[in-house]
């Protein structure tokens, strides 16, 4: 019953990103710049509240024992999060929306493809960040409860819907098929529930350095924020859309894991 329910719980991320690629069909014209602001600064402020409620707080809270050093594992675990996703930037070609020039190794891809891979890269710590608060759930001797688990599924899944028609509304602006603008943004977000079981199962056997786990992706998560999120929901004409916004998903996303944790 509790693994059908981490199942479960993994797919619901996904589900957002499917959900959001389907905008390419009901929806004639393109995000403008405000409302791609926008939905950037709430994905962010789901993000930063979801590395501290869900992820930061359960790692200090498991590390109790430790006495005045409980503050370890989370620093420790933020700060390797953090570099493993600086080395991923590096490793993986991709191509900002915002942005004209590639950045990491430089390949002869397509914009298309530069594009599938920058959202992928995103989704590599959020499907992290699923795998090991089911793995908590299923395996740890933690405070993570279904419905803590439940409630960063959903947050997740509330900041994957703008970012799959993020993909899929540009691609078919550029002149590409709506059913080939849904796939890629479909295929931007399969990482997300592949990565997060093998993250879920990788973890169960490692079940002692939960805490370091869960402020691993804390770390990463918070990489994707400050380097990709925040750049973006402020790029061009000053606004205070992004800001706003940013605000918003950060209140939705803990009252989300308070109210149901």
């Amino acid at each position: 019953m509790a693994m059908t329910e981490a199942l479960r719980g993994i797919l619901i991320p996904f589900l957002g990103t499917v959900l959001g690629s389907a905008c390419v069909f009901f929806m004639r014209k393109n995000l403008n710049d405000s409302v791609r602001r926008m939905l950037t600064g709430f994905a962010g402020g789901v993000m930063a509240a979801a590395s501290i409620w869900s992820l930061l707080l359960p790692s200090l809270e498991q590390s109790k024992s430790m006495g005045k050093l409980s503050f370890v594992p989370a620093a420790v675990g933020f700060i390797i999060g953090i570099l493993f996703l600086l080395l991923l930037d590096k490793i993986i070609p991709h191509l900002h929306l915002s942005s004209s020039e590639s950045e990491g190794p430089k390949r002869t891809l397509s914009r298309t493809l530069m594009l599938v891979l920058t959202v992928t890269l995103h989704n590599i710590p959020e499907g992290m960040v699923t795998g090991f608060v089911y793995a908590g759930f299923l395996y740890g001797d933690t405070d993570i409860t279904s419905a803590s688990a439940l409630a960063l599924s959903l947050g997740i899944a509330i900041q994957n819907f703008p970012e799959g028609a993020i993909i899929s509304l540009p691609l078919k602006a550029e002149g590409v098929s709506k059913p080939k603008s849904f796939f890629y943004g479909v295929l931007s977000g399969v990482a997300e529930p592949v990565g997060a079981l093998l993250t879920m199962f990788a973890a169960s056997l490692f079940v002692p350095l939960m805490p370091y786990l869960l402020s691993f992706a804390a770390g990463a998560m918070v990489y994707v924020v400050v380097e990709e999120m925040i750049p973006e929901m402020s790029a061009g004409k000053h606004s205070n859309i992004g800001t706003i916004a940013f605000a918003a998903g950060f209140v939705v996303m803990m009252i989300l894991d308070v109210a149901l944790g």
